[in-house]
Formats: C-alpha cells, structure tokens, sequence
C-alpha cells in the first residue's frame, strides 16, 4: 500500500545580498534556500540540527545535488521551498525540492543527505529520526 508523501514548506524572501547588478538571485543562494528548507522540515519533524549534533552526535551533510535552474527569482520575490522525503536508507535520505513564485516552478533539487559523526565518517540516522523520516517518505510500503 502507498501512502502520500508529506511535503514540508518554508518561505524565504530575496534580499538584494541574494542578487547579482542586476536584480537576480545568484546561482548558489537555492542552494541556501534549500538548506532552510530542509531545516525546517527537521524542525516540523521535530529535530532540530543542533539537537542532533549535540544529543546523537550526528549531523545530515549534503552528498549529492542535481539542481535544474528553469527561471531566475529576482530582487523582492517572495518564494516557497517545498521539501518532500522520497527515499530513506540506514544512513541517508533523498529529498525532492522545489523552489517556486507564485504557480511558478524556479529551481528543482534532487539531494541525497548523509548522515555523518563529527569526524565525517558516516553514522546510522538515529532511530527516531529514521522513523520519523519513513513516515514522511512518499516511497513508503
């Protein structure tokens, strides 16, 4: 049986330290966008970054990112990240995102996260965490 996925959203605003001259948002700040995004989806699931460094000693680290660029967002756009949980293993979880204005798609994400102890070895998500990453899956059976 399938179950939904859960889609988890934050809004940012385009400041002009995000844009280049001439008003529109430089490549790399979707990164930025994307890892609020993802922070606060942790944060509804009720994990917070520093909770997880300090308590399970382990932190989510990006391992790798396909990133479509379809539309530029420029200076004052108010923007939407959508974050959605498609796949999670023993110590990684892929995410979709999806950076839009309005209807309109900008940025699409596709990030597999590691989960990592401080040394930057790889580590088991936490068990809590893992649950609660599966229940928001949309790969879930």
């Amino acid at each position: 049986m399938m179950t939904e996925a859960r889609q988890f959203r934050c809004s940012v605003r385009v400041y002009f330290e995000d844009t280049d001259a001439g008003g529109i948002v430089y490549n790399a700040n979707y990164l930025r966008y994307a890892e609020r995004g993802r922070a606060e989806m942790l944060r509804d699931l009720g994990f917070e970054s520093l909770r997880l460094i300090e308590t399970d000693g382990v932190a989510l680290a990006v391992c790798r990112c396909y990133t479509d660029y379809l539309y530029p967002a420029h200076l004052d756009d108010a923007l939407d990240v959508a974050t959605r949980v498609t796949r999670v293993g023993g110590a990684s979880v892929n995410v979709l995102q999806k950076v839009t204005r309005g209807d309109d798609a900008l940025v699409t994400l596709d990030i597999k996260l590691g989960s990592i102890k401080s040394d930057g070895s790889p580590a088991r998500l936490p068990i809590d965490l893992r649950a609660a990453l599966k229940n928001a899956c949309e790969n879930l059976a």
